[in-house]
């Protein structure tokens, strides 16, 4: 894979280089409410608006379908990254159309451009080669270098990530560079007592990256939601809190398989339920209330992990070489259920462990508790391709750079 460090090397003064980054942040009331994401494509970007080139920026948004839509549109991002660039950032109202080839052809050296939503093209999610191509072809035509820095998108074969490329000389940027090889630390050649902290709300959406880990973790931390669907598994009364049903069956079995392993796989032992899901808009005062996880009543649901599980998961970070955290303890959002997953990621700061943060509602997680980001050993920009980069899945985003 050849990185954005050879391409400076080469020289690129005056060209036009399309930047596939991941400005895809949450939004509330046209707002925008976590940065974090456009943050992380500024290394790359100044160094190449620093270096001379006409910056092409683009990237998706939420999931419009296939359409312009006012409530996905980029315009927020955009002005945010001139804001962090401290310098005028272009911004075009179309992804291939005449305001967008308007906008790069009056970039001069060392200015940035932003277009619009990718996914207000069809051709960008299709699944369709020919219409996939078809959009790559017009967004090539904006661009004579390709570089690769959206990390969180780079487990979709979506036409500026997978199909692009091919068109173009391309480059991996610095984020998918740092990305890459902070993830190499995690499948190869691992620090132990290796720790990986599970949470979320399905368990679904973890079974890949489970089963895979039976093989290479030492310790498995379960929280958030997921965690009922494990402690129904063991035969616990869960009240009305989240359970995959249809999942206990594979959860008996990686149950089984950690133990024929000999990794540790933890589970709540006590839990923070409430009567009802807490107003996440007004953060209005809930009822919450402590119990054992096998004495949950019930007409209530889990929300958090409790104190006892926080104290717990804490002490098992404690010796760790390499912790990996993909998705919060509890409904973090409220501070009626935030200290799982406050605790969790104290624990990984307390620890002397190399320590990855997996990306998604983990990291928002982090910036909203007020935690130190530099503190952490990674924050990751992609929980999703995080996740399937550990299960061992090729990602076409990155296959497309390695060539």
């Amino acid at each position: 894979m050849k990185t954005i460090d050879e391409l400076l090397a080469a020289g690129v003064d005056g060209k036009r280089v399309f930047v596939r980054a991941d400005l895809n942040v949450p939004l509330a009331d046209g707002r925008i409410t976590d940065d974090g994401r456009i943050r992380a494509v500024l290394p790359t970007v100044k160094a190449l608006a620093e270096a001379g080139a006409k910056v092409v920026v683009a990237s998706h948004l939420g999931r419009p379908k296939g359409a312009p839509d006012p409530a996905f549109s980029l315009l927020p991002a955009a002005e945010r990254l001139g804001e962090l660039l401290d310098a005028p950032v272009a911004f075009a109202q179309d992804t291939v159309g005449p305001a967008a080839h308007d906008a790069v052809n009056g970039l001069q050296p060392g200015q940035v451009a932003v277009i619009e939503n990718l996914r207000f093209n069809a051709g960008e999610t299709s699944k369709d080669d020919t219409e996939r191509g078809e959009f790559a072809d017009q967004l090539a035509a904006l661009a004579d270098v390709y570089v690769g820095d959206g990390f969180g998108a780079v487990h979709r074969k979506h036409a500026s990530v997978f199909d692009l490329p091919a068109r173009l000389p391309h480059y991996a940027g610095h984020l998918i560079a740092t990305e890459v090889g902070v993830l190499k630390k995690l499948t190869e050649d691992v620090e132990r007592p290796y720790v990986v902290a599970l949470g979320g709300s399905k368990v679904s959406d973890k079974l890949a990256v489970i089963d895979e880990l039976l093989d290479k973790a030492d310790r498995l931390l379960i929280g958030g939601g997921m965690a009922f669907t494990f402690l129904k598994a063991q035969g616990y009364e869960i009240g009305a809190s989240l359970v995959q049903e249809d999942q206990l069956a594979a959860v008996n079995e990686y149950v089984e398989r950690a133990a024929k392993n000999g990794v540790e796989l933890v589970v709540p032992v006590d839990v923070v339920v409430a009567a009802g899901f807490p107003d996440l808009k007004t953060k209005a005062p809930s009822d919450p209330a402590t119990v054992a996880a096998d004495a949950i009543p019930g007409d209530r649901m889990g929300l958090d992990i409790g104190p006892e599980t926080g104290a717990l998961y804490a002490s098992k970070l404690a010796d760790a070489a390499t912790v990996f955290w993909n998705g919060p303890m509890g409904v973090f959002e409220h501070p009626d259920y935030a200290e799982g997953t406050r605790a969790v990621a104290q624990g990984l700061l307390d620890s002397r462990a190399f320590t990855v943060v997996g990306g998604g509602d983990s990291a928002a997680a982090v910036r909203i508790l007020g935690f130190d980001e530099n503190a952490f050993g990674h924050i990751s920009t992609g929980g999703g391709a995080s996740l399937e980069y550990l299960e061992g899945k090729t990602l076409p985003g990155l296959a497309a750079l390695e060539d």
